[in-house]
């Protein structure tokens, strides 16, 4: 008998979302979407839905230093993300452990603001997230709003996301991925930079409300390609079609801002 094929590990750092359309939800509905199996260690407690967030507890920083140690001696994963670190506190410690424990492939998503507009990181830990997390990260996939955070100064249009994109690999991220979601105009564009070539996704704007998660649902789905080794143009590509399919099939949760749909095939 031949023995199975092994199958890739993936872990997420980050927050609950008691509504399940983002935080370790998402990511582990997508990793499963990926046929990666999923890890956690959670970083917060919240307490949300459509609408909004209604409280946030941080989990101790040595808890959740424990759930990665845990997780990392008996099930060592090939990628790793995190999401929501809501503490400085937190971003130095996560910070610590991923270098104690060399994890690898690991994609920064700087959840700063959620969909509903209700903060979700500390500004005292936004300096904390660019000088220890980003020269850590095989990726980052900031939004325009938490890319204007990081750098400290407005990105009015493509070529400033261009410009900021750049400015994240300066900064030590091996690639940066500058999402234009939040922006006005009718067409989207993402731009991604990787120290050597800029790469760009274009497509028209979908009108809905239902986007909630689709930060966690990119980044997670871009770590579950890494874990499975692919190259990363290749899994920043699937990525985004995957969230682009999520919110197309969304199934229309909730009466704020609902959740994409995770059941995408791929």
């Amino acid at each position: 008998m031949t023995s199975p094929t092994p199958v890739p590990i993936a872990l997420t750092i980050a927050g609950s979302d008691s509504g399940g359309g983002a935080g370790i939800q998402a990511d582990l509905k997508t990793f499963h979407q990926f046929r990666v199996f999923g890890t956690s260690a959670v970083t917060a407690i919240t307490a949300q839905n459509t609408l909004g967030v209604r409280a946030v507890h941080p989990v101790p920083v040595d808890v959740v230093r424990a759930q990665v140690e845990a997780v990392a001696e008996d099930l060592p994963p090939s990628a790793v993300k995190t999401g929501m670190l809501a503490t400085a506190e937190l971003v130095r410690e996560v910070g610590r452990v991923i270098e104690d424990r060399r994890l690898e492939n690991y994609v920064l998503d700087p959840v700063m603001v959620a969909s509903s507009g209700d903060r979700l990181l500390d500004e005292d830990a936004e300096e904390a997230v660019a000088r220890l997390l980003l020269p850590l990260a095989t990726l980052v996939t900031p939004n325009i709003h938490e890319a204007e955070i990081l750098l400290g100064r407005k990105i009015p249009g493509r070529k400033e996301m261009e410009d900021a994109a750049r400015a994240l690999v300066e900064l030590g991220a091996q690639a940066a991925l500058v999402k234009g979601g939040h922006g006005e105009e009718d067409e989207v564009v993402d731009v991604l930079w990787d120290g050597k070539e800029l790469r760009r996704w274009r497509r028209r704007r979908l009108e809905t409300r239902n986007v909630h998660g689709t930060g966690c649902t990119l980044s997670a789905a871009a770590a579950a390609e890494l874990a499975r080794r692919t190259p990363l143009p290749e899994a920043v590509d699937r990525a985004i079609d995957f969230v682009v399919e999520g919110i197309r099939t969304a199934p229309g949760l909730g009466r704020g801002h609902g959740p994409v749909s995770h059941f995408v095939r791929l």
